[in-house]
């Protein structure tokens, strides 16, 4: 299973949903390989500092670039369980190349009106990605979504517009668990004392992003 996290928006939580399903899935006993496709390198750096931490990653982690990625993927993936992909911010030759290898592309998208007006141009690069990669599922989470209001409610009906792309029902909560984990190198399933609402949130994602 090739998973691809991205988004054409910057600040939507894209790396830290990436590691924190990178773990939960090598939890499991499986081989991971996380690429970082980022310029930024933060899943690089959050895993340096996971092993600085906790001795052993627990997974491979490596970082990607533009058609390397492509060319990479196909050579690697035979080697693993899983692979997942961090890529985005905007419209890179890296979120390009991952979408011809890739499996399922999630996106996560905060419920800002700015956020959401991106989701268009997304739609637009799965449409010429499947032009390659014809079985290319992509999906919508809403992600450090709002306790209440109707913020999450108006962004759902908004994204529901999105053309050949699947939003979730589910919805992963603006919660602290997440930062706060990060910063001690670890997912929200390994935090003590867990939040049990931030694991059974990634859970729910999980058993969706990976039921098929």
């Amino acid at each position: 299973m090739i998973l691809t996290v991205g988004n054409t928006k910057g600040g939507v939580g894209k790396t830290t949903l990436a590691v924190n399903i990178a773990i939960a899935r090598a939890a499991l006993g499986r081989d991971i390989l996380l690429i970082d496709g980022d310029e930024q390198n933060t899943a690089i750096t959050f895993t340096e500092l996971r092993s600085s931490e906790l001795g052993n990653a627990g997974y491979t982690a490596v970082s990607l670039h533009g058609a390397a990625i492509r060319t990479q993927v196909r050579q690697l993936s035979p080697k693993y369980a899983d692979v997942v992909i961090d890529v985005g911010g905007r419209d890179t030759g890296s979120l390009r190349a991952a979408l011809t290898v890739t499996n399922t592309l999630l996106i996560p998208v905060q419920p800002r009106t700015f956020v959401i007006w991106a989701i268009d141009q997304v739609a637009d690069l799965v449409k010429e990605a499947r032009e390659i990669n014809l079985d290319l599922r992509a999906v919508i989470v809403l992600n450090a979504a709002d306790a209440q209001g109707r913020d999450n409610q108006d962004a759902a009906e908004a994204l529901r517009s999105a053309q050949d792309i699947e939003l979730l029902d589910i919805f992963i909560g603006r919660r602290k668990a997440f930062p706060n984990a990060a910063a001690a190198g670890k997912a929200v399933i390994e935090q003590s004392p867990k939040d049990p609402k931030a694991v059974e949130e990634l859970n729910a994602l999980l058993q969706v992003i990976y039921s098929e």
